[in-house]
């Protein structure tokens, strides 16, 4: 997968205070990738070194072969990204509709095509209908959805979304996360600064996890197995000495009894599971039901946060 971001070393200090300390991850192109950590880890001060709003101290990022330390590199960044700010930023007395025809002004589009993209926009987050409503009357998911139309406005191929669902309701969080993963069926990527453990798992490929340092990057499925290991459970209708000396032949890590109940140590439940049925089945037992147990992204995280 090529690279579309791609930090080195980032770091960012203000005055005593180290905000971010010597991260480096790359994010592929078409892919949702979130920074995930508590208040204060650096997710903010991330984004705006991304989005040449303020300079690393040491390091550098590359966003589509745009350096953002060089000062030609980030004036074509800055043209070519989307940010959604954890602040919407809108004019509230202005109509949705031009909120969206000053910013398309600010990035130079032409008439016609300021046009179509804030109809189509605005269509794709269901607004088209209260285009001409003042922004003030909305409410808090219609106006970060304006947000996003706003960030959308010049096609952007990189996408970078600071905290979108924050003191959303559930439905209109929904809704956000929705049109996210609507955008990488498009081909964008997108970067997401959340704290919402339930969000990442939800609709990140890719997870690091942040607290000033960055301390582990991975799938939320591979981070669960990874802090604590994965079980399979499989429930039969008797165990008997031949079924588990079949299990025992397939070189498993641990074992454990209980009653009609044998809890696995797995390490890649999709491939050895099937494995363990087969031996069982092979040996005269019958499965009621086979399932997988582990931590929870929320215990995972807290425990990377923690240490």
């Amino acid at each position: 997968m090529a690279k579309t971001i791609d930090a080195r070393n980032l770091t960012r200090i203000f005055g005593d205070t180290t905000a971010v300390d010597n991260i480096s991850f790359s994010v592929g192109e078409g892919e949702i990738f979130g920074l995930l950590g508590p208040n204060g880890a650096g997710k903010t001060t991330t984004i705006r070194m991304l989005c040449c709003l303020i300079s690393p101290t040491s390091g550098s990022a590359i966003i589509e072969d745009y350096d953002t330390t060089d000062r030609e590199g980030a004036m074509n960044i800055r043209r070519m990204i989307g940010l959604v700010p954890d602040n919407v930023g809108l004019y509230e007395t202005l109509s949705a509709y031009d909120n969206l025809e000053f910013f398309g002004k600010m990035y130079e589009l032409q008439d016609r095509q300021r046009r179509e993209n804030i109809e189509k926009y605005l269509k794709l987050v269901d607004l088209w209908d209260k285009r001409d409503r003042a922004i003030g009357s909305f409410s808090k998911g219609m106006k970060q959805k304006v947000a996003i139309v706003r960030a959308l406005i010049h096609d952007p191929k990189v996408l970078l979304m600071d905290e979108p669902t924050v003191n959303l309701d559930p439905e209109a969080a929904k809704g956000i996360r929705d049109l996210i993963l609507r955008l990488r069926k498009d081909g964008r990527t997108v970067l997401i600064n959340t704290h919402n453990l339930d969000e990442a798992q939800r609709i990140c490929d890719r997870i690091g996890v942040l607290k000033t340092k960055l301390i582990a990057v991975d799938t939320p499925q591979n981070l669960e197995r990874a802090i604590s290991g994965t079980q399979a459970v499989v429930v039969l209708e008797e165990v008997n000495d031949d079924i588990l000396s079949a299990i025992k032949a397939v070189n498993l890590k641990d074992i454990k009894r209980d009653g009609n109940k044998l809890i696995i140590d797995v390490s890649d439940p999709e491939k050895e599971t099937p494995v363990i049925i087969n031996a069982i089945v092979s040996a005269g037992g019958k499965v009621i039901s086979a399932n997988r147990i582990g931590a929870s992204l929320e215990e995972v995280y807290l425990k990377l946060v923690r240490e």
